[in-house]
Formats: structure tokens, C-alpha cells, sequence
């Protein structure tokens, strides 16, 4: 199958997850993320750099009142090696899954899926129990349109959410947690596959989710509904 290309993807991943504000540092693509998360304020190189390209980068973070942090992608391998020589550390090495909607949505069945906008306050508390917080629900705020939250009930109880955008043909799946007491019942299958159905309603043709590789289960989720890893990325922050 012919996925679209790689920057395409990650142009997408921009619009349905998007910085405050972008600057241009230099050599770099620099991203405020107003306390979003390190996908929202990670630099990006915008060709080959050289050492002494990253220092300007560094300082425009710092300007920014950010600690410095670059995503590295499959382009970036000398980037990376620069970064490692300067005692960055390596982090979240992460996959981006892909397939075609068609392939992977289903209509809501036992467990039902609700899209919402804007998300209600279960799905809020939800978020908040997961780590994310109001400053990655302001990243939702931002995404472009068509985009929806979508909550996940098991015997009538909220127990999943998510949030989804489209962008083109591509929809991206962000942010999709799971109560404790709701896993293992095959929320988190449903869920994904009534999104798909949504987004392929919005014209979506690809369907498509990013997942840090150490989360296995997420992983074998995305594996098992028929999912591709096509790419992925990870970052290269300043020690702790």
C-alpha cells in the first residue's frame, strides 16, 4: 500500500496538534508550547546543521523560557549524533502508525463511543487522572477543524477518552486514555475503531496515531487492528 509520505505525515501531526507559536532560529524550526508538552516545543532542523547551528536554537528555547529539546526524525541522524556529543539525552522514542480508515472503522457496538464538542467534564477528569493536563487541552483548542473529543462509556460509567482532528485526508488519533477500571474490556479497540468510522465520515482516508515504544499494550493494540509503523521520531533533551 502507498502511505503518504513521511512529511506529509508530520505536517499533519502539526496542524491536529499544534504550537502556540513557531519562530525561525537559525537552522530551526523553534515551537512554543505554553507548558503543552515536549511535541508542541521541540525544535526541528530544517535541512542538514552543523555544531555550531545548534547554540542560536538553544538560546531562542531559552528565550522562550523553555528548557531546549529537539525532535529528531529519520533526517536528522547527524543532528542526533551533534546532540548526543553535547550530553543530550535520547527520549520517548515514538512510532506513527498508519492505515487506511476504511480498514480499521467499525459503528460503535456494546461499548458505546460519543464524539463531543467540547469535551465534557468526564472527560476532563479522565484527561486529568492520565497526565494530561488544561495546558494539553488548550493544544486541542487550537487544532484545526474537522476535529472532535470522543467519550467511552462501559456499563453506562465514563471510562475512555480521546481527541481526533483531520487534516486532508489524514485523521490523527492524539491523547487517548483509559480508566484503569475500564481496561481490559476492549475500550480502547472500540474506541479507535469508532473514530475511524468518524473520521472517515469527514472525508478521512488515513487513519493514523502516534505511540511511544515502550507503551506495548498500546502498541499491540495498533498492531492488531491491522496498523502499520511507517516512521517515527524522538527527542534529544538536556539532562536532568
Amino acid at each position: 500500500m502507498n502511505f503518504p509520505e513521511t512529511q506529509r505525515l508530520f505536517d499533519a501531526i502539526e496542524a491536529t496538534w499544534p504550537a502556540e507559536r513557531k519562530l525561525e532560529r537559525g537552522k530551526f524550526t523553534l515551537r512554543y508550547g505554553a507548558g503543552g508538552g515536549q511535541r508542541v516545543s521541540a525544535a526541528t532542523a530544517n535541512g542538514p546543521t552543523k555544531a555550531e547551528d545548534i547554540s542560536p536554537a538553544e538560546q531562542g528555547m531559552l528565550d522562550l523560557d523553555q528548557t531546549p529539546i529537539f525532535m529528531i526524525r529519520e533526517q536528522d541522524r547527524l543532528l542526533d549524533m551533534q546532540l548526543a556529543n553535547l550530553a543530550y539525552e535520547m527520549a520517548d522514542p515514538t512510532l506513527i502508525f498508519i492505515a487506511d480508515a476504511a480498514a480499521v472503522a467499525r459503528k460503535p457496538g456494546i461499548v458505546k463511543v460519543f464524539p463531543s464538542w467540547p469535551p465534557l467534564a468526564a472527560q476532563r477528569d479522565i484527561w486529568q487522572e492520565g497526565g494530561v493536563g488544561p495546558a494539553r487541552l488548550d493544544v486541542m483548542l487550537r487544532s484545526g477543524e474537522p476535529k472532535s473529543s470522543f467519550l467511552g462509556r462501559v456499563d453506562d460509567q465514563p471510562m475512555g477518552t480521546a481527541f481526533a482532528a483531520v487534516d486532508g485526508d489524514i485523521a490523527m488519533l492524539h491523547a487517548l486514555e483509559i480508566r484503569e477500571e475500564g481496561r481490559r474490556q476492549g475500550l480502547g479497540r472500540q474506541m479507535t475503531r469508532a473514530i475511524a468510522h468518524w473520521a472517515m465520515n469527514q472525508g478521512a482516508r488515513w487513519f493514523t496515531t502516534l505511540v511511544v515504544k515502550a507503551n506495548r499494550p498500546a502498541v499491540a493494540l495498533y498492531e492488531s487492528l491491522g496498523m502499520t509503523a511507517v516512521s517515527g521520531y524522538h527527542y534529544r533533551r538536556v539532562q536532568d
